[in-house]
């Protein structure tokens, strides 16, 4: 134990853990107490600004392996057959706080950092396979909905019940968050999608439309609503616990990532925009395709370094991979980048959960809580060696388009409305007992403070997305209403 000493945040041999220097035992602490000064200025600073959604998560490290040749479709190597990849994957709540009941009714984000060998490739997804709008300028209100009224700073379902009433687009996804999926009983045993369609190059140039699918292997279970409010008051970290302590005693949990695969030419006739991030592209269509198995087998040291400071962009992309004329994910593609370089800073990329495993070669330099030295020269281009880009190599994905600079919606196709699809869950995924809770579920929601005009929207909402559902949440409100 001789040499496990306390060390100033320099290395130096810190002199007291428990006391501050003062002027005699009774006096005054002295300003030249720099430990105690450096302890209380680091405590001060210890909390990077929380993420705006999915502030709450928990992490863990693992494999990808390849187990199908899909190299008929890209190019990418992590996708190549008998590839492995290290990931590290972060699991999170959606519109809580860092502090908030890991059992609230949410979607919950599924991100996954491949340090493939050609750099990072992100997939920055959730636990449900649409999105709750199609269009980034929506984002900030939607997640405003979801947080703190600006007068007491509570939680307010008559604000989410109103932006959702007013956004019809919302009904798929809200339909899926008012069922079953709306509590995931752990993290380990909820699904994960990439959301956006994205696209894939191989070696002869063809590009096609790809969705990623997660598919847990250890079944989809869920809480009731009742054990998910139990839960919040009993064991509110129920579900980063869960996924520590199952790596922790061997049962490592693992997804099967499958992918869907439309033909480039597909998107342009299909009968619903591909690109609408509140829609499925139906399996009958473009059934699942086996890819590989990603396995968590690692737990993380430290929480805030290898969880709160990781980060994930959906333009984190790999030659062989690609982005889409999706409008979400292109806003998000800026969005995320910039959100990290604000919460954890410009060189961010160069945290240990974050960096890639390949060398980098670039020319950014300077910064905040930059520790990887730069290099001369560090401006391109220049006569002394320095690296060039390669546009071969980075193989970008590109596409044609054309057409007046508008603000509008996505053109309307024959299958384009923002109720079928919902409609459609309601009345062929789920059976008799789910759509009993659903109902449950929706007239518990709305009977905490949700008020009219709003309340009499909800009603209406509902019967667009199924006229039995929507008699059934009429009456469970109306009762509510009278047993008060």
């Amino acid at each position: 134990m001789a040499d496990n000493y306390t060390t100033t945040n320099a290395g130096a041999p810190a002199p007291s853990d428990e006391l501050s220097l003062s002027l005699g035992p009774d006096g005054p602490i002295l300003l030249q107490d720099s430990y105690l000064i450096e302890q209380m200025a680091a405590f001060n600073r210890e909390r990077v600004p929380e993420r705006q959604p999915h502030a709450k998560g928990a992490g863990a490290f693992g494999r990808f392996e390849v187990t199908n040749d899909l190299s008929a479709y890209t190019k990418a190597a992590v996708f190549q057959p008998g590839a492995t990849t290290e990931v590290f994957v972060r699991l999170a709540t959606n519109a809580g706080e860092r502090g908030s009941a890991d059992t609230l009714r949410d979607t919950r984000g599924f991100s996954v950092k491949f340090y493939t060998t050609e750099g990072n490739l992100d997939i920055v997804g959730n636990n449900v396979p649409i999105f709750f709008i199609r269009d980034p300028i929506k984002f900030p209100q939607l997640i405003r909905s979801a947080k703190r009224r600006a007068n007491n700073n509570c939680h307010d379902h008559n604000m989410q019940w109103d932006f959702w009433t007013l956004s019809p687009e919302t009904a798929h996804l809200v339909t899926l968050v008012m069922g079953d999926r709306g509590i995931p009983k752990t993290f380990r045993h909820m699904n994960g999608y990439g959301l956006h369609a994205f696209s894939w190059i191989n070696t002869a140039g063809e590009i096609c439309w790809v969705k990623y699918h997660f598919k847990t292997n250890q079944g989809i279970q869920w809480l009731t609503q009742e054990d998910g409010d139990r839960l919040a008051g009993t064991d509110p970290d129920c579900c980063m616990r869960d996924l520590h302590e199952a790596i922790a005693c061997g049962e490592y949990p693992s997804w099967s990532l499958k992918v869907q695969i439309m033909p480039f030419a597909d998107a342009k006739t299909y009968r619903l925009n591909p690109f609408d991030v509140t829609k499925v592209w139906p399996h009958s269509d473009y059934p699942l395709i086996d890819l590989g198995t990603m396995t968590l087998d690692r737990n993380v040291t430290d929480h805030h370094t290898e969880v709160e400071q990781a980060t994930f962009a959906p333009h984190d992309l790999v030659p062989g991979t690609g982005l889409s004329p999706d409008k979400l994910l292109l806003g998000r593609s800026f969005a995320y980048a910039d959100a990290h370089r604000y919460r954890v800073g410009a060189n961010h990329n160069q945290i240990p959960v974050n960096a890639p495993r390949c060398e980098v070669r670039s020319y950014s330099k300077d910064g905040q809580m930059r520790f990887v030295n730069s290099t001369d020269p560090v401006y391109a281009p220049n006569s002394v060696g320095g690296p060039k880009a390669d546009p071969d190599r980075a193989s970008e994905v590109r596409w044609s388009a054309d057409g007046e600079m508008v603000r509008a919606a996505y053109t309307l196709r024959p299958d384009d409305d923002d109720w079928s699809q919902a409609g459609t869950l309601v009345r062929e995924v789920m059976d008799d007992a789910a759509r009993e809770r659903l109902v449950h579920n929706v007239v518990h929601h709305v009977s905490d403070g949700v008020k009219e005009p709003v309340l009499s929207r909800v009603v209406e909402y509902w019967y667009n997305i199924d006229a039995d559902i929507g008699k059934k949440i009429e009456d469970g409100i109306r009762a509510a209403n009278l047993s008060r």
